[in-house]
């Protein structure tokens, strides 16, 4: 339900029988927010549009169809013609009280729309390799995909959250080969460490762990026997503490798919078949090859020399599963901006095995600089390493990772001031929106114990919010539904960041304009409801951002 969307039909069913009644067929004009508020609420271009049509100048055609308007029953209080024939909309101020028994009414899920339809949509997000701790680019997508997600559920679909977990392939051999051989050195045999090999110190912490458990049996078994039980104890470990550290972000998955169940299901094979069924497919060098796009791509092997399948080779499979198998009638997928060359291929091996590409959705994501004291922040206070989402949640805490990581458009790049984070002043936006619900809770608690307590809409007399303040936050509240749907349309959670500051500089302007423990009674009332759904609609914006909502600070 939406306040705004009610009052555009009103625009919509005005302007299209003054269309009518004018003697012009129908078009597609634009109802806008003018940027200043001396041009009306709402704004229309159908003059402008009409003038080949009626040939006549776009302000006489304007003036005509507002001649042909009757604003009866709907919130229009006036129109008028501007400019070179943009046609202005005035408004009473009821519409804006209407959204107070809407809030009211739909409390939690106040903001959200049905625009999804239900449509099934997936959203994988992260899928890091299970080889090593969580880095910033994981906790930029993180933050991202997770509050993506829970727009898009908000906005009427039914969102599954996808972890795609790389078990398979070069990265788990090189894994296996860097884990025997710190097993090894931990059991005192003289091995080298290949420089390619993963050199963190989580591998020489696995192969401990491991030594705790199973000793040095392994020590002269065969080295693939050896590599399987280190990768299985290790990979699971990994997996646990990933899940743990993503739970500490209140990041939760409805699927963890690992790529290794594309082999056991003969998907991989199976999406190779199609492709060479299809003509796409070439072989060269004992390879097999994917045929480009055009002459100007280069080709890409799905098949080495070796029989062994490539990456892109199992990715086009599990794209396939999610399309065909599992039937997602979209997927999006939050990758590093380095993935960029891999859009367009993914793009067009969907269309070679018969998905429509345009289903795909990819959001590429901007690296982050963290910043301390002007400079970049490359290591760890702590560890003295590089810094990872464990230590970051340690020294500036979920709310404000979550709340910063959102704070700009994926493509952008983002340098994250760490000591701004930590700030318990206005100048830091998440405490100055944090501050904004505790302070309005505080009113309420304050006010409940003189036993004012807030009313039901009914018993409320609306009227009385007079003050600009009063009804720039009305507005601003209003303005939540819009919001979402534009958070769903662009797959930018930032606009519910810059949203909630908006809110919550709403609120703070009324605060220290308007008083609401007045002596007059029925004034309190409307303001301290007022006040309410203020802290309803910012309480449920940080919830789809995953940012706690104080109620005291």
């Amino acid at each position: 339900m939406n306040v705004k969307e009610t009052v555009r039909k009103q625009i919509s069913g005005l302007l299209d029988n003054a269309i009518s009644k004018s003697g012009y067929e129908s078009v597609k004009y634009l109802i806008e927010t003018p940027r200043e508020k001396a041009n009306g609420d709402f704004s229309a271009n159908a003059a402008m549009l009409l003038t080949k049509v009626a040939k006549k100048a776009p302000r006489m055609i304007a003036e005509e169809l507002v001649a042909n308007m009757d604003f009866s029953g709907t919130y229009i209080e006036k129109v008028d013609v501007a400019g070179p024939g943009f046609i202005n909309f005035y408004l009473n101020n009821n519409w804006l009280y209407d959204v107070i028994p809407l809030v009211e009414k739909m409390g939690n899920r106040y903001g959200s729309i049905d625009y999804g339809k239900g449509k099934k949509v997936m959203i994988e997000f992260i899928s890091a390799n299970p080889t090593g701790p969580m880095h910033m680019g994981n906790a930029r997508g993180g933050a991202l995909g997770d509050s993506m997600a829970a727009v898009l559920d908000f906005a009427g679909y039914q969102v599954t959250r996808e972890f795609y977990l790389n078990d398979a392939g070069n990265q788990i051999e090189k894994f296996a080969c860097s884990l025997e051989a710190r097993y090894l050195q931990e059991c005192g045999v003289d091995v080298p460490f290949d420089e390619e090999w993963y050199q963190g110190a989580d591998i020489t912490q696995r192969a401990k762990e491991f030594i705790e458990i199973n000793g040095d049996k392994f020590v002269n078994t065969e080295s693939d026997e050896r590599k399987k039980a280190l990768v299985e104890y290790s990979l699971e470990k990994n997996v646990e503490l990933m899940k743990k550290t993503l739970s500490d972000y209140r990041v939760y998955y409805d699927v963890w798919f690992r790529e290794s169940e594309l082999y056991k299901s003969n998907e991989v094979a199976k999406t190779i078949e199609e492709l060479k069924e299809k003509g796409y497919t070439y072989e060269k060098d004992g390879a097999l090859w994917l045929k480009s796009e055009n002459e100007e791509e280069k080709d890409d092997v799905l098949v080495r020399a070796n029989g062994i399948p490539t990456y892109f080779a199992a990715d086009i499979a599990y794209h396939r599963n999610k399309f065909v198998t599992r039937g997602f009638d979209r997927v999006i997928n939050v990758w590093g901006a380095d993935h960029h060359g891999h859009v367009a291929r993914m793009k067009y091996a969907m269309d070679a095995i018969g998905v429509d590409s345009n289903k795909l959705e990819v959001v590429l994501m901007q690296l982050v600089r963290l910043m301390r004291g002007g400079e970049v922040a490359r290591m760890s206070k702590r560890t003295g390493k590089a810094i990872t989402l464990d230590v970051l949640i340690d020294e500036i805490g979920i709310d404000a990772a979550r709340f910063f990581f959102n704070m700009r458009n994926a493509g952008s790049h983002f340098d994250f001031d760490l000591d701004l984070a930590v700030q318990q002043s206005n100048d830091n936006p998440v405490f100055y929106v944090q501050y904004a619900h505790a302070r309005i809770c505080s009113i309420i608690r304050l006010l409940a114990e003189e036993g004012k307590n807030v009313k039901t809409a009914k018993d409320i007399n609306y009227n009385l919010l007079t003050n600009e303040t009063e009804l720039n936050l009305l507005l601003k509240i209003a303005e939540l539904p819009d919001e979402i749907k534009a958070a769903a349309e662009t797959l930018e959670p930032s606009k519910l960041t810059r949203y909630s500051m908006d809110l919550a500089n709403a609120f703070h302007s009324f605060y220290n304009e308007c008083h609401v423990n007045i002596d007059d009674v029925d004034l309190l009332n409307a303001r301290l409801k007022l006040i309410d759904c203020a802290r309803i609609a910012l309480a449920n914006v940080l919830e789809l951002l995953k940012v706690s909502a104080p109620e005291k600070m």
